[in-house]
């Protein structure tokens, strides 16, 4: 009874309307990819209604798309230019107020125009300083292409510092639609920079990189630091899941390991037939479908209502005969067999349907329908659609190209002697070797992510920046690798504000997220206070004081001494 009453009132808070662990249906994907996509919320709602001014003036739907002339290159421009996709309003503007541009990151930013009203937090902020909306497609993604494919070649120029770059020189050089749109830049108006996740890493990073030429920023859920073998994201769900479900993922899970690295090969076999995964050849591959259930975790919210994925799982688990176990769960002999039960009869048909659960051959399968070779959940076949597909529009390979190279955010198994609910048998090592398959035009072998380039590039956990303020989530599964990690200490400042709600990822980027929860609307509030002290002092000449600041620093300054600068 006490895990149902706990499943309950949390299920109240929380949903698992998860954009990668999940499908549009609520269940489950067969797989994720070596690091899946950050998940972000949405508002529903009609984007192509008309839209008007407080004054009743009527301005063009919030789904019109506008196009940028933006560099294939910024290290040559003799190379021309790509048609970038943005979004805009000017629904609450007067003159004097700023320019507020929100980065929805690694996707299709289409689906993201909820973020120019005030459904958003960006919006808020906007509606408070009476601003303009500006929303823009990250390069690779969407239709925002330098190029026809996504092959190897074509990514070359989708890099950290190319994406930052993007957003100086739209800045410097867009011509808004509205009222006086050409001239509007830095340095006739205070632009406001905000995202989450990794938009929100990207809005910090900018800061960094570009001082001055956003005035403030928001970073909801930034994901900083980057780490190639990131353990902590399954650490933070171990410790807010319902710790019953904990308790008996952790023991199906160390039995798993022991079995899969010391167990007979009847042993062995016997544990992979108890779910439904006989026909699997690879073991990392099976232990690797065991944590595709916790991913939805991510995009848990207060503004849903009851359904997570998660939250059935652990029912499976945990209720017996009507009865919820204690807090330490049943134990392995019912968790291990009640685990199969659910990954035979429920997971492994929605996620798999009839495929077989490694792979299928359109060549040799009886089925004349299929067009393509396919899998379900294995990921060691380098001819997949998965690995192959270069057609634009596709976040995913896009995203795992900045993965491979720059990131790593690789989710695997805890070290050795911490407790965990994912596998030790996944290290990033069996995350790199999808990027060979992915890109085998340009990694011959699994390639090292740059991620302490990255680090010391922008500054990671260490990063300065005046007037940016940093949202994050207690139990956002990304929270180490934000500014809030429990593993390196930051201080939260007047010029840098750090603040954390109870939520999960992203949540404080969604207006109602506040109605529902205390520590979020605290936080919303923190911040717009913050928004309004500093654009309330903001005065004109950005643009000089930005190329000031760059002449420091390539002349040595770092980019707190530049900030400091530029602030006095």
């Amino acid at each position: 009874m006490a895990f149902a009453l706990f499943r309950l009132a949390l299920a109240l808070l929380v949903t698992a309307a998860s954009a990668q662990a999940l499908k549009r249906d609520g269940k489950s994907r067969a797989r994720g990819p070596a690091s899946p996509r950050f998940a972000m919320h949405h508002v529903e709602f009609d984007d192509s209604a008309m839209v008007a001014r407080s004054n009743g003036t009527a301005l063009p739907p919030y789904d019109t798309v506008y196009y940028f002339d933006q560099l294939i290159d910024h290290n040559n421009p003799g190379l021309g230019t790509f048609q970038q996709r943005y979004w805009h309003t000017h629904q609450w503007y007067e003159p004097g107020g700023p320019i507020v541009l929100f980065l929805p990151g690694e996707d299709n930013a289409a689906s993201f125009t909820e973020y120019l009203t005030n459904q958003t937090f960006p919006g808020q902020i906007a509606q408070q300083q009476r601003g303009a909306s500006v929303i823009i497609e990250h390069r690779f993604f969407g239709e925002s292409n330098p190029y026809s494919d996504l092959s190897g070649s074509s990514l070359e120029v989708l890099t950290i510092q190319q994406s930052i770059d993007d957003l100086e020189y739209f800045a410097q050089n867009v011509q808004l639609p509205m009222p006086n749109g050409s001239n509007l830049g830095p340095d006739k108006a205070p632009w406001v920079l905000t995202g989450g996740s990794y938009g929100g890493a990207l809005t910090a990073w900018t800061m960094v990189n570009k001082p001055g030429l956003f005035y403030a920023g928001y970073a909801s859920s930034a994901v900083v630091q980057a780490s190639i073998d990131f353990w902590q994201y399954f650490d933070v769900i171990r410790q807010f899941m319902p710790q019953n479900c904990s308790a008996d993922v952790q023991a199906v899970i160390e039995h798993v390991d022991t079995t899969f690295t010391s167990g007979s090969t009847a042993e062995i076999d016997d544990l992979k037939s108890n779910f439904g995964l006989l026909n699997m050849t690879h073991l990392d591959d099976v232990a690797a479908s065991f944590r595709n259930i916790l991913f939805g975790w991510q995009s848990l919210a207060p503004y849903y209502g009851a359904g997570a994925e998660i939250f059935e799982f652990c029912d499976a688990l945990e209720v017996k005969d009507n009865v919820s176990s204690g807090a330490n769960g049943w134990g392995l002999d019912n968790a291990l067999p009640a685990w199969g039960d659910y990954w035979k009869n429920t997971y492994v048909p929605i996620a798999c349907k009839d495929d077989d659960v490694e792979y299928v051959d359109c060549k040799t399968s009886a089925d004349s329908s299929l067009m393509s070779d396919r899998d379900c959940l294995g990921t060691y076949n380098p001819t997949m659609d998965r690995w192959t597909n270069t057609t634009v529009n596709n976040a995913e390979r896009s995203w795992q190209w900045l993965v491979c190279n720059e990131m790593g955010f690789y989710q695997d198994g805890a070290p050795s002697g911490m407790p965990t609910i994912a596998s030790r048998l996944l290290s990033p090592v069996y995350e790199e070797r999808q990027c060979t398959f992915y890109f085998p035009d340009k990694f011959k072998t699994a390639p090292d992510p740059r991620a302490d380039a990255t680090n010391a590039a922008y500054g990671g956990w260490d990063l300065t920046v005046d007037q940016l303020f940093f949202a994050n989530g207690k139990r956002d599964p990304w929270r180490d690798a934000t500014t809030s990690t429990d593993f390196h200490a930051r201080q939260s400042t007047s010029s840098m504000p750090i603040a954390e709600s109870d939520g999960f990822h992203c949540n404080d980027l969604i207006s109602s997220a506040g109605t529902l929860d205390a520590t979020i609307r605290a936080v919303q509030q923190q911040a717009l206070g913050a928004m309004a002290a500093w654009l309330g002092a903001w005065q004109p000449g950005n643009r000089d004081e930005h190329e000031n600041a760059l002449e420091r620093r390539e002349h040595g300054g770092s980019a707190k001494f530049v900030r400091s600068v530029m602030r006095r």
